[in-house]
């Protein structure tokens, strides 16, 4: 299929790079154009703006940081959607609000082209591996159409729906969850550390028995050998998934609690200059407020 990619940053690059690799023609558009030299090389073509890369694509992604980058790249005046022809496809994999993902899905729909939210859970290393999981939503008939394209990202994908903000949502959530756990760990890791209590030998315990899941294992692992850079996930990106929740919580009258701690517990570890470093520096703040270094 002849495909479009916006956006290579840890998580597009190598999310291009394996539809590359699955043998999709790909025009790649990023705002810095360093990012596209390997694929290049591989067989890629560079495109000067999001328009361009778009005009002739059956099928556009964008993996983008955040809301306002989705906005310009998408609905700019050298945006996406002024490139996409009629009937082509437009899959955001961005983690973004629900507000937003309605705008587009609107915006596309005047345009008679299609849009389909795909944001994907798993870290740069998944990526690389083709090992994603994807949670998709949008047109039944779309979603078929993006099917290869998918299992050259992921390895499995769950739909969640025919309204595109339903993933959206969905993925909002799981971040929420994924956050809960690191706060959770780093309050439970700060607790056994202040008894002297060896972490590595808990954390192995915990994940050999009650908490066996590969997020534990993962997030673990990053804690307690504090490998917090370089950032997989910058905690400056989780600050701003939980702030989406918060907001798609009370957009639909649900307190969501423990999200409004986790919040404050990531600027706190954003005011104590942690804001560059992976998310799963969020434990520090409980070890900080242990009184730990």
């Amino acid at each position: 299929m002849k495909v479009a990619f916006l956006g290579l940053g840890n998580m597009g690059h190598n999310m291009a790079h394996n539809l590359l690799k699955a043998g999709h023609e790909l025009v790649v558009w990023n705002r810095t154009s360093g990012k596209a030299i390997e694929l290049k090389n591989a067989g890629a073509r560079e495109a000067n703006t999001p328009a361009e890369a778009s005009q002739t694509a059956e099928v556009v992604f964008t993996m983008l940081a955040d809301d306002p980058a989705v906005e310009a790249v998408v609905l700019g005046t050298q945006g996406l959607i002024n490139g996409l022809q009629k009937g082509a496809i437009h899959v955001s994999c961005s983690t973004i609000s629900v507000a937003l993902s309605r705008q587009m899905a609107e915006a596309h729909q005047q345009r008679e082209q299609h849009y389909v939210s795909a944001p994907v859970f798993g870290r740069p290393e998944a990526a690389a591996a083709a090992k994603l999981f994807m949670v998709a939503a949008g047109d039944k008939q779309v979603l078929d159409r993006c099917h290869p394209l998918f299992s050259a990202i992921g390895q499995h994908t769950f739909i969640m729906g025919s309204d595109p903000e339903m993933a959206n949502v969905v993925k909002l959530s799981g971040n929420f969850l994924i956050a809960s756990v690191i706060e959770s760990l780093g309050e439970a890791l700060a607790l056994v550390s202040k008894y002297g209590i060896d972490p590595k030998v808990y954390l192995d315990m915990l994940t050999s028995t009650l908490f066996s899941a590969p997020v534990y294992k993962t997030y673990g692992g990053l804690i307690v050998d504090r490998k917090f850079e370089p950032a997989g996930f910058k905690l400056t990106l989780g600050l701003k998934d939980i702030r989406l929740a918060l907001a798609a919580g009370e957009g639909a009258n649900v307190p969501l609690p423990v999200a409004s701690l986790i919040r404050d517990h990531f600027l706190a570890g954003a005011a104590n200059g942690m804001a560059d470093k992976d998310w799963s520096a969020l434990a520090l703040v409980a070890a900080q407020n242990a009184g730990l270094k």
